[in-house]
């Protein structure tokens, strides 16, 4: 029996990026609670999701989709092939897929549910505040009502762009999907350094944090690109280019770009084994 899909949105997997779209979009009205499905194993993930936004529950992947044409799929990759042997065959041509999963293309979801209108999509964990940013790209069997309203929801995590060439999702999720974990680190490394130089831990992390904030905040809205407000930074012969000094000589831009690249390998394998 295949669901009919009548506005409603089923998301599969309860984890922390679903329950920020799903947190994001009933706090803007982009979704009713009454209308949102997730279908989640854990019994206590499930009672949080229940009783934090009112939304229907429920253990069973093919039960969710019932009655929706949104199906999020919001698994790791590695749970595809059960969830796609769950859903395949009861999705109906009006709904449309949209995939969280990281690595997995687009033509494997749709080979694994049989069905051709997908959406994939790599939001970062930032979408848990709205601050989020997502590349994503379409099959050509996603209707355009189904696209314009992927976009609201994913502008309901924050700032988004979409791809033609499918790949760039792929390569965003080294950038963009694991990016956070990359400043989350320098940003630990500097409150250590911090604490290193005799301050309190507390006042260290606040420290590190504000900074790495504030610089966020002034490379997204100054006029400068991100180049020119580090040499605004960078007296000559002053204290910042002794640091960066440092950072360069033990190859700082190459290790970063070796840690980008191992990411999207891993995202292509992650592919290859869904």
């Amino acid at each position: 029996m295949s669901a009919g899909g009548s506005g409603g949105a089923a998301f599969i997997g309860g984890g922390v990026m679903a329950e920020a779209m799903v947190s994001r979009a009933l706090a803007l009205g982009l979704l009713d609670a009454a209308r949102v499905r997730v279908a989640e194993p854990l019994e206590e993930r499930r009672a949080h999701l229940r009783e934090t936004y009112a939304v229907a529950v429920t253990p069973d992947n093919s039960a969710a989709v019932e009655g929706t044409d949104l199906v999020v799929l919001a698994v790791k990759p590695q749970s595809f092939a059960e969830v796609a042997a769950a859903l395949r065959g009861r999705l109906a041509p009006s709904q449309t897929v949209f995939s969280i999963m990281a690595g997995v293309p687009i033509r494997a979801i749709a080979d694994g549910l049989s069905h051709a209108a997908v959406i994939r999509a790599m939001p970062n964990t930032p979408a848990r505040i709205g601050a989020g940013f997502t590349v994503w790209s379409a099959a050509p069997a996603a209707a355009e009502r189904a696209r314009a309203r992927a976009a609201e929801l994913l502008s309901a995590l924050g700032d988004h762009l979409y791809a033609d060439d499918e790949e760039m999702v792929d390569k965003a999720t080294a950038v963009s999907g694991s990016g956070p974990a990359y400043l989350f680190r320098f940003v630990e490394a500097l409150a250590d350094a911090a604490r290193g130089l005799g301050f309190a831990p507390a006042d260290a992390e606040r420290m590190a944090v504000r900074t790495a904030l504030g610089s966020a905040q002034l490379a997204a809205q100054a006029p400068e690109a991100p180049a020119r407000l580090r040499e605004m930074v960078t007296s000559k012969g002053g204290t910042t280019e002794a640091a960066l000094a440092v950072l360069e000589a033990s190859g700082f831009a190459a290790l970063l770009d070796d840690a980008v690249q191992a990411a999207y390998r891993r995202a292509l394998e992650l592919g290859k084994s869904a």
